[in-house]
């Protein structure tokens, strides 16, 4: 397993956005696709959503609207705009070999978001 590098993540007062960055040597976009989640303290792991090796996104209901993941070559972002309280969370992002092909090992350790005035 391969460690992602995650970036972008900090303290922001309600409504504002956040991008939040997913890159590791080896990984590129058009081989390997990618899932984003996010653990609030006490809660369990939510699947916020997934960009796909050709590009194809998909979003957890509660997520549609608010979050876009896109990518380039070497990278995958999460836009998080209009943030909440609610948001406060580890977010991370996974490129799981079960879901993407052998190839796609890769696990990142996780980036705290704080939304908080």
């Amino acid at each position: 397993q391969v460690p992602l590098v995650e970036s972008g993540g900090g303290l922001v007062q309600p409504g504002e956005s956040l991008r939040l960055s997913c890159t590791a040597p080896g990984f590129t976009s058009d081989t390997c696709g990618m899932d984003w989640y996010r653990q609030a303290a006490g809660k369990q792991r939510e699947w916020i959503g997934a960009i796909n090796q050709v590009g194809t996104t998909t979003y957890g209901d509660s997520m549609k609207g608010r979050f876009a993941i896109s990518r380039d070559k070497t990278t995958v972002y999460l836009q998080m705009n209009s943030l909440k309280p609610e948001d406060t969370a580890i977010y991370s992002c996974v490129s799981d070999p079960r879901t993407y092909g052998r190839r796609c090992n890769f696990r990142g350790q996780g980036t705290e978001v704080t939304v908080s005035s």
